[in-house]
């Protein structure tokens, strides 16, 4: 009875909401269609907000043996999916860092990409949902795990830090912005 219970922990109402979101979340990137940078700064800031809170809200499991889940996500598909937001950004693809633990050794800023970041989040969200679609309670439960530890350790932090550029560039006011459409500094301040 007690492994029943700790194998349908997989089918709780936060889980099914964690996938939920992880499935819009992945699909969107997936999509074909090529979307402008800020097609996808909006899409991705309303995402992300709730993806973070949709992980956080994850029971914590535990495993009793080392496992090592099914990699679903080829290199090819990570690299489709930088390749199509890169081309979206460009040069707004890179931002400063300052979350990493080299950054207070460092003597100068360090960089990050704004489509690396988002698709090492995909990276773990897509091999876990692939997982979850099989219905193996096992292999879910173990899938399950590995996001949730992945997410503390790894793409969680990832997410928050590229969040803070996709808000920088969607709310960027001082600015010319190509895509941003009669939006003027000018007739912000008559309206305050």
């Amino acid at each position: 009875m007690g492994k029943e219970l700790a194998n349908n922990v997989v089918f709780s109402k936060n889980v099914v909401e964690f996938v939920t979101v992880a499935v819009q979340y992945c699909t969107f990137l997936e999509n074909p269609e090529n979307q402008t940078s800020k097609e996808y700064t909006d899409k991705l800031t309303k995402l992300l907000p709730l993806l973070y809170l949709k992980a956080a809200l994850l029971p914590e499991t535990e495993i009793e043996e080392d496992i090592y889940p099914e990699i679903t996500v080829t290199e090819d598909d990570y690299n489709y999916i930088i390749s199509k937001l890169y081309t979206a950004y460009k040069e707004n693809d890179t931002y400063l860092e300052v979350f990493l633990e080299d950054m207070k050794y460092s003597d100068t800023p360090i960089a990050a990409s704004i489509s690396e970041d988002i698709a090492d989040i995909y990276q773990d969200i897509k091999n876990f949902i692939s997982i979850y679609e099989q219905g193996i309670e096992e292999n879910m439960s173990e899938g399950l795990y590995t996001c949730y530890e992945n997410f503390k350790l790894y793409w969680g932090q990832k997410l928050v830090n590229v969040l803070r550029a996709l808000h920088s560039l969607k709310y960027s006011i001082g600015e010319e912005n190509p895509d941003e459409d009669d939006l003027d500094s000018d007739n912000i301040q008559e309206e305050w």
